[in-house]
């Protein structure tokens, strides 16, 4: 650990400045979420949820397209309430044959995303060795 770094986040000697206190990943399929805790410099807490996506170029190469939301103290309770609204209505109106297609995809993204692409190679024989 460097000087003035703590267990539960970056704490910089010089300043009251912390970055992350506390930290969650949740991997979901092709994207994963981060929910971290931060501190103002007046040391109040506040949650940013972070969701993180890999994307692949044309040229194979790869990159993370990510989107944030920051989360005051102030606005938890009414944050929560309205995502358990919302998260019981899905549950309560979807369509039953919608979940089966939804969690069939999710699982067939899941094995897709674990196949490595097949890079070019050149066949050599044992006995060219």
């Amino acid at each position: 650990m460097e000087s003035g770094e703590t267990k539960e986040g970056a704490k910089f000697k010089d300043s009251k400045f912390k970055q992350e206190i506390h930290s969650k990943v949740i991997r979901a399929g092709k994207r994963t979420y981060f929910f971290d805790v931060k501190s103002t410099r007046n040391d109040e807490y506040y949650l940013t949820i972070t969701e993180s996506k890999k994307r692949f170029g044309d040229n194979g190469k790869f990159s993370y397209e990510k989107h944030k939301i920051f989360l005051y103290k102030e606005d938890f309770t009414k944050f929560i309430e309205s995502l358990q609204e919302v998260v019981e209505f899905i549950h309560d109106k979807q369509p039953e044959e919608v979940r089966e297609e939804a969690e069939v995809q999710t699982e067939t993204e899941e094995v897709v995303e674990e196949e490595a692409p097949v890079k070019d190679y050149t066949s050599v024989e044992f006995e060219d060795i």
